[in-house]
């Protein structure tokens, strides 16, 4: 099983994109997705943007992950 996160393509250089997760910003490869474009959400795993999901998919599937690390105690 892998765990895929979405994230929001912020600018594109070549292969390489900056992606934006909760806030942080960070390089992913885009040569799995040479289709996706600046404002696309990508599913992010290890580094690779492995699809391409519209904003509805994205917005629910991040506010469920923020649901569940709400649930979690504090540690």
């Amino acid at each position: 099983m892998c765990l895929a996160i979405p994230a929001l393509v912020k600018t594109i250089d070549g292969q390489e994109a900056e992606v934006e997760v909760g806030g942080v910003s960070r390089k992913a490869s885009i040569v799995l997705t040479p289709e996706a474009r600046v404002g696309d959400y990508v599913l992010l795993h290890t580094g690779y943007a492995i699809n391409i999901i519209d904003q509805e998919e994205a917005e629910e599937t991040l506010s469920l992950f923020r649901e569940l690390a709400e649930a979690q105690p504090d540690e």
